[in-house]
C-alpha cells in the first residue's frame, strides 16, 4: 500500500507533516523485534538448562528445591521480557524499539507529541486482538486499509506510526533571508493577539510571501509603494496602525510577519 503523508497541527499551533509508516516497514520492524526476543528468550532457557545441569548432582530434597527456585526466576525473567519489551522501549526511546529504530520508524500521539506510557500500554495490550485469529491477520488488515495505517491498537492508544523525519543538509540563504539576517529581525520581534493572527490565510501568506520576494529585487525607488500598499492590506486584519510609522518599520513588520506566517503555512518535508 502506497505511504501517506499526515498533517498534524500541534496544541501548539506549529504545522507538521510526516510519512506514516506502511505495512512492509511496520512489518519489517516487527519481525527484527521478533527475532530479537526470541534469541533472548532462547539465552535464558538456556541458561537455565545448564544450571540445571550443574545441580544435578545434589541430592534429591536440595535438587527440587534449586529446581523449582530456578525455573520460577526463569518463567519470571521470560514474562518480563515479553510483556514489557515494546512498552518499555517505546516510552524511553522516543517511540522506538530496537526493530522500529533499524527500520527508521516511531511511534507518536495523534497531536504530534511523544508516546505517553499510557499510550504505549494501551496500545500494545491490545496487540493480542491485532494477532487475532493468527498470524496478525486482523492487524495487518487494519494498517493495510486504515487511511493512516493504523491497527487496532493504535486507534484506541490515539498513536500513529511514522517514518523518522531526516535532517536536512544546510542550504545556502534565499535573497529574504539574507535580508532578514541584514535586518537583525526575529519573528518574536513582533506580538500579535492570537485570535487575530488566525484571521491571516492562504491569501495573506501568499501576498506578504510575494512582497518579501519583489522588495529584494526591486530598485530603492519602487519599495516605498509596495511597502505603503500591502501594509494598508495586511496591517488592518491584526489590528496595526499605520500612523506614524516610517516606511523602514513597515518593511520590518511586514517581513516578521513573513517570518511568521511561512512557520505556519510554509512545511517543508
Amino acid at each position: 500500500m502506497q505511504q501517506e503523508q499526515i498533517n498534524i497541527k500541534t496544541p501548539e499551533f506549529v504545522s507538521l507533516q510526516f510519512q506514516t509508516a506502511g505495512l512492509g516497514s511496520r512489518a519489517a520492524a516487527f519481525l527484527i523485534d521478533y527475532i530479537i526476543l526470541s534469541l533472548v528468550n532462547i539465552i535464558i532457557i538456556v541458561g537455565l538448562v545448564f544450571s540445571l545441569l550443574g545441580t544435578s548432582s545434589l541430592d534429591t530434597v536440595i535438587f527440587e528445591e534449586t529446581f523449582t527456585f530456578q525455573i520460577a526466576i526463569a518463567l519470571i525473567l521470560l514474562f518480563l521480557l515479553n510483556s514489557s519489551y515494546f512498552v518499555v522501549l517505546e516510552y524511553f526511546s522516543g517511540g522506538k524499539t530496537l526493530g522500529k529504530r533499524i527500520v527508521g520508524i516511531r511511534v507518536i500521539q495523534d497531536n504530534g507529541h511523544s508516546l505517553t506510557l499510557l499510550s504505549s500500554i494501551i496500545r500494545n495490550l491490545l496487540r493480542f486482538i491485532d494477532s487475532l485469529p493468527m498470524y496478525y491477520l486482523v492487524g495487518i488488515c487494519m494498517v493495510f486499509f486504515h487511511a493512516k495505517n493504523k491497527r487496532i491498537g493504535d486507534l484506541v492508544a490515539g498513536t500513529v506510526v511514522v517514518h523518522e523525519r531526516r535532517r536536512k543538509k544546510a542550504k545556502r540563504l534565499t535573497n529574504v533571508e539574507k535580508e532578514i539576517n541584514r535586518r537583525g529581525i526575529t519573528k518574536e520581534d513582533l506580538v500579535i493577539e492570537d485570535w487575530l493572527f488566525r484571521s491571516l490565510g492562504t491569501k495573506e501568506w501568499n501576498l506578504v510571501k510575494t512582497y518579501c520576494h519583489r522588495f529584494v529585487q526591486l530598485p530603492s525607488t519602487q519599495r516605498n509603494e509596495l511597502t505603503n500598499e500591502v501594509s494598508k492590506i495586511i496591517f488592518p486584519k491584526i489590528d496595526i496602525s499605520l500612523e506614524g510609522k516610517q516606511i523602514h518599520e513597515l518593511e520590518n513588520t511586514l517581513f516578521i510577519l513573513y517570518l511568521k506566517l511561512k512557520e505556519e503555512w510554509e512545511i517543508e518535508l
